[in-house]
């Protein structure tokens, strides 16, 4: 009872203090949930990010002109590589045989479908690829066929669709046949894909593939630089595949031994790599704001507890002459201030997750609450109330009872 009755009292003194308490509970609220909403948004993009680099496989990796990554003015120094050409692309593949499936991509987007008087938002993704691409990233034929080598040979006006590109444009009729219009381009679709659903808020299904010899056609050689999937028959052999590319792409390149590589190779394990030192870079970011919020709420609960025990000098005195002791005076006006920290940090942890739950929707991935961050956050704030209520409290403990009653 006696634990109950000090935090009765603890939060009569915050409610008698509103505007003080208030305004330090806010302090306290910012340094928690900033820390929470960061932690929150960047648990959930890391985990749409492995979720959608999975889809590649663990067998694989990627071969480009610039890096998967690139700040400020980083990729300017990358701009004045050759670009990796059709020529130089086909030869990489045909070089690498039946070691490892090699995929070639190049994408437009922002381009509109159309089919009789039925058209798509200006959102589509025109792909120019080949008969790898739907295998190296997981996706599956629902109707028709995938692109042949012939397809791709001889730059056929064919192409296979996303899901949500059909659902559009033949709601209640077969895809597989017709001829639709994408661009200034018409093509004879020759199969459809299965629906994946989106990723960081976009649609994997608002795509449609056509063999890159023709979208090379289409929209022209210059400044084109194609992106290279090569996928392993198995994660034991990637590292060999890897090297054995490396090698395989220099020798395409006509580069010399001493010469640095001109392109980028990087795996779906380097892509998390990379992210994560984002998101620590996120975390100091976060973590250097919620201490120096958590440090002025902290000084603001010092000074709401000194406030408060010069206001309540005469009532320690009483306590002390029927009995209270140093140790009983010390836990109360602890006890308060935890709780001061603590109604902070609940604050902060519930308006931290739920700017990360708005982030989640705005971005479209699902959060899930970041339990251990706010077990630390809780922990941390219950610290905070120790540290800076220790002096208050003992400065009430030490009082002399007498000195106290007379204390006007």
């Amino acid at each position: 009872m006696i634990l109950v009755e000090i935090l009765r009292l603890a939060f009569s003194s915050l409610r008698a203090n509103k505007v003080r308490s208030g305004l330090t509970i806010f302090a306290m609220a910012i340094g928690v949930f900033s820390i929470i909403g960061a932690m929150t948004i960047m648990d959930g993009v890391r985990n749409e990010i492995e979720s959608g680099l999975s889809q590649l496989g663990s067998n694989s990796f990627q071969i480009q002109k610039y890096p998967a990554i690139s700040f400020g003015d980083g990729w300017r120094q990358f701009r004045n590589r050759r670009d990796i050409t059709y020529p130089m692309a086909d030869r990489f593949k045909n070089a690498m045989g039946d070691e490892a499936k090699v995929s070639m991509r190049l994408a437009r987007g922002g381009l509109v479908a159309k089919y009789k008087d039925r058209k798509t938002n200006p959102s589509l993704r025109l792909i120019g690829t080949d008969e790898n691409y739907l295998t190296a990233y997981n996706y599956t034929i629902a109707d028709g066929r995938n692109l042949s080598p012939e397809d791709v040979a001889l730059g056929r006006p064919v192409c296979v669709m996303g899901s949500e590109i059909v659902e559009k444009l033949f709601p209640n009729e077969r895809a597989v046949g017709a001829l639709v219009r994408i661009g200034n381009q018409n093509y004879t679709v020759i199969g459809v894909t299965a629906a994946k659903g989106s990723s960081l808020g976009q649609s994997q299904d608002a795509f449609v593939i056509t063999p890159i010899t023709r979208w090379l056609m289409v929209y022209g050689r210059a400044w084109r630089s194609i992106s290279l999937n090569v996928q392993s028959h198995s994660q034991e052999d990637l590292e060999a595949v890897q090297d054995r590319a490396i090698g395989v792409m220099r020798l395409v390149r006509q580069l010399k031994p001493e010469d640095p590589n001109d392109f980028e190779v990087f795996s779906n394990e380097s892509l998390i790599d990379a992210f994560n030192k984002i998101a620590g870079v996120v975390a100091i970011g976060a973590f250097v704001i919620s201490g120096i919020a958590l440090v002025t709420a902290g000084i603001g609960v010092m000074n709401i507890m000194l406030v408060s025990v010069t206001e309540r000098t005469k009532e320690i005195g009483i306590r002390k002459s029927i009995g209270a002791k140093k140790i009983n005076i010390l836990a109360q006006f602890l006890i308060e201030s935890v709780t001061l920290s603590l109604s902070g940090a609940m604050i902060g942890v519930i308006v931290g997750y739920l700017i990360g739950v708005a982030g989640g929707l705005l971005l479209g991935f699902n959060v899930v609450f970041p339990v251990i961050w706010a077990v630390v956050g809780m922990i941390v704030c219950g610290l905070i109330g120790v540290i800076f209520g220790m002096y208050p409290a003992w400065k009430a403990a030490s009082l002399d009872p007498i000195e106290a009653l007379r204390y006007e």
